[in-house]
């Protein structure tokens, strides 16, 4: 057991309509005006959903947050985005590609900017969002 917790410091949460599948703890997405809906792998999140209650769900959106994770995550700055099964994994690196004339096309993030303070053995990670 960790002798630090970072649970609620920093903690926003914007309440918004929950789409069909929203289950508290798991990443989701904006799905529509004023509505999260589940993430499918690769997605880019907005936040963690609370536990969802007629038809609404708070989400966190900002501050320390324990999510579940996949993959190989470490400490420190990371980019994300969606596993498909409720958590996070990093995001894959894009590749870039050279145009004519030799010049060299920067693709935009390909995750939500996060900090990763703890990575967990049961499969758990702490972010700053």
């Amino acid at each position: 057991m960790s002798k630090i917790s970072f649970e609620g410091i920093g903690a926003v949460v914007a309440t918004f309509a929950a789409a069909d599948g929203v289950k508290g703890g798991q990443v989701v997405k904006v799905s529509a005006n004023g509505t999260v809906g589940p993430c499918t792998a690769g997605d880019k999140f907005c936040g963690v959903a609370l536990e969802p209650r007629a038809g609404a769900a708070g989400v966190q959106v900002a501050g320390f947050i324990q999510v579940s994770c996949t993959g190989s995550l470490s400490v420190g700055p990371a980019l994300l985005v969606a596993d498909g099964q409720g958590g996070v994994k990093a995001a894959a690196s894009q590749s870039v590609t050279p145009e004519s004339g030799g010049q060299v096309v920067i693709p935009a993030p390909a995750g939500v900017s996060a900090l990763v303070v703890s990575v967990e053995t049961d499969g758990t990670a702490v972010l700053f969002l």
